[in-house]
């Protein structure tokens, strides 16, 4: 599985890079904070996986990294995705080591 760092990802939001970021955390869980990726929780995964785009560079985070490894393997062995990466550490790494405002939980 390919995976990147916070600091990675925060280089291509500064540079503007053209991707797709997915959040396959829960709703409230969005609720207390967010890196304005597309809303598609895990569990939904597998009825929604046609919103994830084939053509360009998609990172997938939750939490810590475990669902987005979870959501990666499944999308990869069920439905032949290439282009995922898992963001190491999810948003606890982010509001540790890029924002550490950002509300944690």
């Amino acid at each position: 599985m390919k995976s990147i760092t916070v600091q990675e990802l925060k280089y291509m939001i500064d540079h503007k890079e053209d991707f797709q970021l997915i959040d396959v955390r829960e709703p409230y869980e969005n609720d207390i904070c967010t890196l304005n990726g597309k809303l598609i929780p895990l569990g939904e995964i597998p009825m929604n996986s046609e919103e994830i785009d084939r053509n360009k560079k998609v990172v997938i985070h939750c939490r810590s990294g475990k669902r987005s490894g979870d959501a990666i393997t499944f999308l990869e062995q069920q439905h032949g995705f290439t282009n995922l990466y898992n963001l190491a550490g999810g948003i606890l790494a982010w509001a540790s080591e890029i924002d550490p405002t950002m509300e944690s939980y």
